[in-house]
């Protein structure tokens, strides 16, 4: 017996896709959802009413609404990480002016849930609720290497039915690498000529619940860079785990 109500389902999918892809028409919408197209019109309708969407009336596509703005800040007042985080985040933003942000893993997808943003005009380009593969840019491989062995056995073992499939034994050693460390280190795999540097950020029952970067240009952060970056990035995420409740430590390891 399933308690799932259809209607609701379809409008919260058509909701959340509207979200992750703004600019779509009822059409594009349809294709995409799978859903009709006169029954996809009817609910961006109600969702109109209700404010959570806007169309826009010259190109008739449409865009997260105000009431949708009114659940997010809700949200993050809610939500004891992202409020937890956000402080910490902000003071390393500060001190080093380069964006920093917070992910989470959800399944096999890794989910922007707060950024701070520098004041550099050339900066790397997102936004909260941002999705994409784990294993993909510094967060995700922090988040794929302190997940559950589980996890990390589902993701390989779809990796391995790809059909280009990744070299998964250098993949595992970089994981593993990553797991004794306590950091990722990306360039170019999210945006070229981009530097990610991520660290887990934990709760009081030692599980990684996120992972904190630090992103920029390769020209403001360069290998001389980095060690600095990284150290305050660590003071960062274990700011922000000790007030989820972790009391465990850390090695400190800097890269050669």
């Amino acid at each position: 017996m399933t308690y799932i109500v259809d209607a609701v389902d379809n409008a919260l999918k058509l909701l959340s896709y509207v979200a992750e892809h703004p600019g779509l028409g009822v059409t594009e919408l349809s294709t995409q959802l799978g859903i009709n197209k006169s029954r996809t019109y009817r609910m961006l309708c109600t969702l109109e009413l209700h404010r959570f969407v806007v169309q826009d009336a010259q190109t008739s596509t449409y865009a997260l609404g105000p009431q949708a703005f009114v659940l997010g800040v809700a949200a993050t007042q809610q939500n004891t990480l992202v409020r937890s985080a956000s402080r910490h985040m902000l003071a390393l933003n500060q001190a080093i002016n380069e964006t920093i942000v917070l992910r989470v893993r959800e399944g096999l997808e890794t989910v922007c849930v707060a950024r701070c943003e520098t004041t550099h005009q050339v900066r790397a380009v997102g936004a909260v609720g941002n999705r994409r593969s784990v294993n993909h840019g510094a967060s995700g491989k922090v988040l794929l290497a302190f997940a559950p062995a589980a996890v990390r056995t589902d993701y390989l073992a779809r990796m391995k039915k790809m059909p280009e499939a990744p070299d998964l034994i250098a993949l595992v050693e970089e994981l593993d690498a990553i797991a004794r460390k306590g950091y990722a280190v990306s360039l170019g795999e999210v945006t070229a000529g981009a530097v990610a540097i991520s660290a887990p950020v934990r709760d009081m029952s030692g599980a990684t619940v996120a992972a904190v970067a630090v992103s920029g240009p390769e020209m403001r952060i360069g290998r001389a860079e980095i060690p600095d970056y990284l150290e305050r990035l660590q003071a960062c995420a274990d700011a922000i785990s000790a007030e989820l409740g972790y009391t465990g430590a850390r090695a400190a390891a800097l890269p050669a």
